[in-house]
């Protein structure tokens, strides 16, 4: 790259940051836009703005991000957002430390050997003042690359100490949330799974309530046995669709209501397809006939689903929650397949089709699974190679002769060298993760924010594998192809050579999602457009609106393996370039910054696994450290370095760490410890308000309506537990 199409990058990319903040200091401040810039402040009962007049100083909103508590996360945005944000200071406590010794110390080291030549380049193009500051202006052989080994070294040790004690931190962070006197309905339930046949004469219901009777005698409550609910479901959908079209028909009818014409006009629509043909009806009156038809369908259907479709999985609830986290990391039964007993995830997050899926179609599952995602990272790294071929101006030029003429126009050049590879990246990579969350889920995996971790953890590996490394090799790969044709056993030094060969590109890419990425994130433009245009075009009733402002939660199965993807290129890139640390530290720096802001303001979490994900996030930034590691074990073997071997340990060093975090730490992320349960909550729990807190949606009503002989008539009731309904 040369050096004219990089600062171009950095510059536009800055001034496209700084019209995205004044369009966000301006927008925030009008009335109509609060419902985007401050849901979360709404929701909770809060005035969008903390202080009264004083806060409306553009730069409030830095000055609350900073001095925010991580107390004030949690009560925002929860647990798992304040586990974010330890990941998120982490990673920027490693380069600030990193770059604190390597910058001053291996710049000169670099910068004053004074040996770089035209043909050695370390940067795709002619970007040679970058490459003066690199590893690879330093010769083979050279003393001076005992100033690198000792940075390798610091780096890896800084990550270790910082990492000891954020894991020890999210401990501790977790201990507190479960602590808690709050009431957590999912702390006095357990997941059994792979439940056995029943006895001939008895339902899955009256098995799993005599055998947790029997181990739990005085502490069992009652037990939720899952359904087969996807009949019933698809009646209830059907129900609720015509309840909120009803809704938004009593709307219009009551706006058209004016002076001139008081009695109004009652909406119509066609009952064909999509409301474009068929029959023409009054929309009231066909709702309400609709509702009254598929009222004594639901309970019909819900009769029979208690009682014919009753599945190989239930929800257990214990009035004690200490009991229920004994239970949860107990042996119940002598063999795997048999009586699965896990800690409950939240009501909301329960993927209830998940639940009945015995133990062996899970494990097949989860490796068809596997296999698929690897056949997706080995053939996507073919098209990511060939985008990051393509899309340098050399290698444009030289297989797309056509285009020379628009290429060379210096202004075209500039701009596609500048942003080209980048965007196409970006866009490519934006294709993902629907397809990973679905395969993570086809795994059989049991709630929601599991499933995200999972699909957070493929992606990672996706990205890293096929970005990092896909853009490496793609990079040089017309630009070597010949060399390798003549010479194939040069293959190894010409590819290990070309690692800091793209440097710049990353720098230019961890610039982009720095400038862009989050002043998109803090402008919040495109949720501002969709709602005011819902709003006006779309919206009739309330719940519409609000609907249409609803602000979700942190996507974490893109936005961590995202971080990661910058965490990983920078680290990897630290020693060779170290000019790319200060990058990467304003990229954490800043995300920090905008995403404290919108978990304060914005975001809305959807689920709460009370720090689950940090295991997630730990075993990544070791990933990332191995393969830094093993990356400078390769570079300094290219540079011929004598005393290489020296790096080995390293490796070593970061599998033995991992393994010992993990056998201090881990136990309590996968269950929870009974000690931090012996808390009870200030007042007894509402066990019913607990059991209903579970009950699926399309079932809800037949709990809240239905008499002691209907229950009787759709499941057997419990030996001596009359109120257990299921």
């Amino acid at each position: 790259m040369e050096l004219r199409a990089f600062i171009t990058s950095l510059v536009t990319s800055f001034l496209i940051s700084v019209v995205l903040i004044v369009l966000f200091i301006w927008l925030s401040r009008k009335p109509g836009n609060f419902v985007i810039y401050y849901p979360n402040r709404i929701l909770r009962g809060l005035e969008p703005w903390e202080g009264g007049s004083s806060t409306r100083n553009p730069f409030a909103w830095i000055k609350e991000a900073v001095f925010s508590t991580e107390a004030d996360i949690v009560a925002a945005s929860g647990v798992d957002t304040a586990v974010y944000f330890v990941f998120m200071s982490t990673v920027l406590g490693i380069l600030v430390l990193s770059g604190i010794v390597l910058l001053p110390a291996l710049l000169p080291v670099a910068i004053t050997d004074h040996r770089l030549k035209a043909s050695n380049t370390t940067s795709n193009g002619t970007f040679h003042h970058m490459d003066k500051l690199s590893m690879g202006h330093v010769k083979e052989r050279s003393p001076r690359l005992w100033a690198f080994v000792v940075g390798v070294y610091w780096v890896s040790l800084v990550s270790y100490y910082m990492l000891w004690n954020a894991y020890k931190h999210v401990s501790d962070l977790r201990a507190i949330a479960l602590k808690s006197h709050d009431f957590k309905p999912e702390q006095y339930a357990v997941v059994i799974r792979d439940i056995p046949a029943a006895p001939k004469g008895q339902t899955i219901k009256d098995q799993v309530d005599s055998y947790f009777q029997a181990i739990y005698p005085d502490k069992f409550y009652r037990s939720l046995v899952v359904t087969n609910n996807r009949k019933v479901n698809k009646i209830w959908v059907e129900l609720e669709g015509y309840k909120k079209k009803l809704e938004r028909a009593d709307a219009v009818y009551e706006k058209s209501k004016t002076v001139a014409s008081p009695e109004g006009t009652r909406p119509t629509n066609k009952v064909g397809f999509l409301g474009l043909v068929g029959k023409k009806v009054d929309t009231i009156e066909y709702c309400n006939q609709k509702i009254d038809e598929l009222l004594p369908k639901l309970e019909s259907e819900q009769k029979i689903t208690l009682r014919e479709k009753q599945q190989s999985a239930a929800v257990v609830f214990f009035t004690s929650r200490v009991t229920a986290a004994a239970a949860a990391q107990s042996l119940h039964a002598r063999i795997i397949d048999s009586w699965t007993v896990m800690d409950a995830p939240e009501a909301r997050q329960i993927l209830w089709g998940n639940l009945s899926l015995n133990h062996y179609e899970r494990e097949i599952r989860k490796y068809i699974v596997y296999f698929i995602v690897a056949l997706m990272i080995l053939f996507f790294i073919i098209p990511i190679g060939i985008i990051s071929a393509f899309t340098t101006l050399q290698n444009l030029r030289k297989l797309l002769p056509f285009l020379k003429v628009i290429v060379d126009i210096s202004v075209i050049s500039t701009l596609l060298e500048a942003y080209l590879p980048q965007i196409a990246l970006i866009v490519f990579l934006a294709l993902l993760p629907s397809i990973l969350l679905f395969l993570s889920k086809a795994e059989g995996i049991p709630s929601e924010s599991h499933a995200v971790r999972a699909t957070s953890g493929k992606y990672f590996y996706f990205t890293v594998l096929n970005v990092f490394i896909g853009v490496t090799i793609g990079g040089m790969l017309f630009s070597t192809f010949m060399s390798i044709e003549k010479e194939p056993n040069r293959i190894v030094n010409l590819l290990a050579s070309s690692l800091p060969g793209n440097a710049t590109f990353f720098l230019t890419y961890v610039a982009l999602q720095l400038f862009v990425g989050y002043g998109l994130e803090l402008s919040r433009i495109i949720p501002l457009i969709t709602f005011h245009f819902k709003k006006k075009y779309l919206c009739v009733t309330e719940a519409e609106v609000i609907a249409a402002w609803a602000p979700g939660d942190i996507d974490y199965a893109t936005t961590v393996p995202g971080d990661m993807l910058v965490f990983t290129i920078i680290i990897c890139y630290s020693v060779i370039a170290p000019l790319i640390i200060p990058f990467g530290v304003a990229y954490f720096s800043i995300g920090w910054l905008v995403l404290r802001n919108q978990a304060l303001k914005v975001y809305v979490p959807s689920y709460e696994s009370y720090g689950r994900m940090w295991p997630h996030l730990y075993k990544r930034v070791v990933a990332a450290l191995v393969l830094y590691q093993v990356t400078m074990f390769g570079y300094f073997a290219i540079k011929e370095f004598v005393y290489t071997a020296l790096l080995i340990p390293l490796p070593i060093m970061s599998f033995i760490f991992a393994f010992v975090c993990g056998r201090k730490f881990y136990r309590f992320f996968k269950s929870t410890a009974l000690e931090v349960v012996t808390y009870e909550p200030k007042e007894p729990p509402n066990m019913e308000q607990v059991f209903k807190s579970f009950l699926p949606p399309c079932l809800v009503s037949a709990f809240e309506t239905v008499n002691e002989d209907h229950i009787e008539d759709a499941v057997s009731r419990p030996v001596s537990r009359p109120e257990s309904f299921v």
